[in-house]
């Protein structure tokens, strides 16, 4: 019996285009419901492209400064093994073809730092001697820099055709280069820097649990959430007054080499909407260069006091005229506000003063007590110890730590309990008025006010369209 394969269908142009023109349209309806995280993320984070308005108020560099442009080729670019793109309108540099020659010879070796590996380790893969590592660390005392390897550093050889080094360099940093360089008596060192560019980025976020969350969603950094945390702390306590909903927009700088971003700078501005009330910051540099914030309006973000003595803390008990103690079962009033945190979680002075005590003192256990010129005093109890430094008679600054969260005293659990006093008088700590530091100066009110203008403008657009590509 023969086997007869079935005939194939008669090929059918129409049913084809059918079928053709049915999957692109599937593709664009996927493409429409199902967006891509590219677009997603540009929704609360993006760079903008505008000129900085600070930038615009500072001394426009010169070329001889050496800052560098998006256009310009990064040195950077043969230390990881890229070459630029041939588009054949150029021949290549006379370096990048003596580097392929150098490869074609085998004179140019790439090693990448493992763990455990030491500088005479990675000579010895190259087939260079203890000898040639001494004598190339001896040259410079800054040579010593190549000793400090870290895991996934790349090390960039060249040899004579003798098998001798003839140079070796390495990237320390998206900036920072290092280079030995063969020469008639030894080896040169050679350093060089990369000045990036500053331009700014625009973030905004809605808050629905918590600020770290949502700013990390809205592609700010764990440094700049703790920064704009410290920018609003006189005025916000972030572990009380933050509710869903809130919402917040932040412009900040980012440094850009090549194109790409490498890291992020200073927030320049941002903006905080809490239960209907906003709070503005603007970063602006004196003509003396000293720089800090202020509102919009140009009063100093800078109270004489922050509002916690600990960040990211739970107020486990509050101010009160009576209250039952956990310990001693008895009612008495409650004179400051505990935070309550995980043991050792560091404790920050709310103020600049004077330490006028720093050891036990009764139930508060571990205290310091903080004179703050002639008018207020904090206290701090419960310590689990004192930061290094810290002694009756020491000068602290705002934020700096001062002891640890502990139990010591009469406490139930890890906590810091904080006074506040004015005249002599205990004051609940977040319902007191904080003092405020001096505004803009007279002198330079002009200059801030167009600094300021132009950046809650900024904000204001990149609102709007935001929330014009999200309805769309």
């Amino acid at each position: 019996m023969t086997n007869v394969s079935p005939k194939a269908p008669p090929f059918d142009p129409k049913s084809h285009l059918l079928a053709a023109s049915g999957i692109a349209a599937l593709l664009s309806l996927a493409l429409l419901v199902f967006p891509t995280s590219e677009v997603e993320a540009k929704r609360t984070s993006r760079a903008l492209d505008m000129e900085s308005p600070a930038d615009t108020l500072k001394d426009q560099p010169t070329p001889d400064e050496g800052v560098a442009s998006p256009s310009e080729p990064s040195p950077f670019a043969q230390i990881e093994g890229d070459t630029p793109a041939d588009d054949g309108s150029a021949e290549q540099a006379p370096a990048q073809k003596a580097m392929e020659q150098a490869q074609d010879a085998g004179l140019h070796r790439q090693v990448l730092v493992a763990k455990g590996d030491t500088l005479s380790t990675l000579f010895q893969k190259v087939g260079l001697s203890a000898a040639e590592v001494q004598a190339a660390l001896d040259s410079d005392p800054q040579a010593r820099k190549f000793t400090h390897l870290k895991h996934g550093q790349v090390l960039q050889f060249e040899l004579t055709p003798e098998g001798q080094l003839q140079s070796l360099h390495t990237q320390l940093s998206h900036l920072e280069t290092i280079r030995l360089q063969r020469n008639a008596t030894g080896f040169a060192f050679e350093r060089t820097v990369e000045k990036p560019v500053m331009r700014n980025a625009y973030a905004h976020g809605v808050i629905n649990s918590s600020l770290s969350l949502s700013a990390q969603k809205a592609g700010l950094s764990h440094g700049q959430i703790m920064d704009l945390a410290n920018i609003f702390g006189y005025d916000l306590d972030f572990t009380q007054d933050i509710h869903p909903g809130d919402q917040f927009d932040v412009i900040y700088e980012q440094q850009v080499l090549d194109g790409k971003v490498i890291g992020n700078g200073n927030i320049v501005a941002a903006r905080f909407a809490s239960r209907g009330k906003n709070y503005t910051a603007v970063r602006y540099t004196n003509k003396q260069g000293n720089s800090s914030y202020y509102t919009a309006e140009g009063n100093s973000m800078r109270k004489a006091f922050v509002r916690s003595p600990v960040d990211y803390a739970r107020i486990s008990s509050r101010f009160s005229g009576a209250r039952q103690h956990p310990i001693l079962n008895t009612i008495r009033a409650h004179q400051g506000v505990d935070y309550a945190a995980a043991r050792g979680t560091p404790i920050k002075a709310t103020g600049d003063g004077k330490v006028i005590l720093a050891g036990r003192k009764g139930g508060y256990g571990n205290t310091v007590i903080i004179q703050h010129g002639a008018t207020y005093r904090t206290l701090y109890g419960h310590m689990q110890g004192f930061a290094r430094g810290i002694g009756s008679g020491a000068t602290v600054k705002q934020g700096q730590v001062i002891g640890y969260i502990g139990t010591t005293g009469l406490a139930t659990g890890p906590h810091v309990h904080y006074e506040f006093q004015v005249n002599g008088t205990h004051v609940d700590p977040l319902g007191q008025k904080l003092p405020m530091a001096e505004p803009i100066a007279r002198s330079e009110r002009g200059r801030f006010t167009q600094l300021s203008q132009t950046l809650m403008a900024q904000m204001d657009q990149e609102r709007a369209t935001l929330l014009a590509s999200n309805k769309r």
